[in-house]
């Protein structure tokens, strides 16, 4: 696997290699570990997609795009009424 450079600001960079070190990590490992665990945007939208065909098949859920719109803004509204506590 070849390297890139990338650049950050150095007080982000001292944080992420803190945080690999506490994890007995390299800051290269960390990062590529990090990397590893995260879903790209069209991953997500394929397995949200994939959910919602188990719960289809499952009990028949099936959700109208305004239902799901619906859904999205009550979950943004409790998170920010979480993030405000």
């Amino acid at each position: 696997m070849s390297d890139a450079n990338i650049r950050i600001p150095a007080e982000a960079r001292d944080r992420l290699a803190e945080i690999a070190a506490s994890e007995g990590l390299s800051l290269r490992a960390y990062l590529a570990r990090l990397a590893d665990s995260l879903l790209t945007p069209a991953e997500r939208a394929e397995r949200a997609e994939q959910a919602r065909a188990v719960l289809q098949q499952w009990n028949g859920y099936n959700p109208s795009e305004a239902e799901v719109a619906d859904l999205d803004a009550e979950l943004d509204r409790r998170l920010a009424e979480a993030d405000a506590r």
